[in-house]
């Protein structure tokens, strides 16, 4: 069942569709993050500011070292050792689409280690946006059942893997990391 929604979940990231998926902390609305007009229909499912960056999901460090020059040291060492997963928001990203980025050329990137959003991103080899399955500004659902309708209507395709969980998760720690190193904790 992985496999096949793995391929489902492609096809329509491929086409400029949007999908709702499980990863590694919270349910996800995601799309191709190199895909400019994909990432628009994200933020108006959300109804949010395309101000406000998105963060997006890679399956490894060799894809993370694609779209981030110069990542240092202790950033690996940091994704290594935290306990929950963790985003890193990283200066001077590049070959994302536009509106992914922050007006300071920052975006956030994690590393997911979950089964299905780890194989999603190996199999699509390119970023995947990752946001929570929420209307900006409402609580964040913490299982697909506590999902919106609106949420779930509003997408291209919502994947079957995972559906019936109902382990709590939650949002990912969050740190702004600069090339040389000194970093700040946005969410702990």
């Amino acid at each position: 069942m992985l496999q096949d929604e793995v391929k489902k979940a492609i096809e329509v990231m491929k086409a400029g569709g949007v999908i709702l998926y499980p990863t590694d902390t919270v349910w996800g609305i995601g799309c191709d993050a190199t895909n400019e007009e994909a990432v628009k229909k994200v933020y108006a499912i959300k109804k949010r500011e395309d101000s406000k960056a998105l963060i997006c999901l890679v399956d490894s460090d060799v894809r993370l070292q694609r779209y981030v020059r110069n990542v240092a040291d202790v950033t690996w060492d940091m994704i290594e050792l935290s306990e929950k997963p963790l985003t890193v928001i990283f200066d001077n990203v590049t070959g994302l689409a536009p509106n992914v980025i922050a007006e300071d050329g920052s975006a956030g990137i994690r590393i997911t280690k979950e089964e299905f959003s780890k194989e999603l991103c190996f199999r699509f080899q390119k970023p995947i946006v990752s946001t929570s399955a929420n209307i900006s500004g409402e609580p964040t659902p913490q299982t697909f059942d506590e999902i919106s309708d609106e949420i779930k209507n509003a997408v291209d395709y919502v994947v079957k893997y995972s559906r019936q969980s109902r382990e709590k998760h939650k949002p990912s720690s969050i740190v702004k990391m600069s090339s040389n190193g000194q970093f700040t904790i946005i969410r702990e």
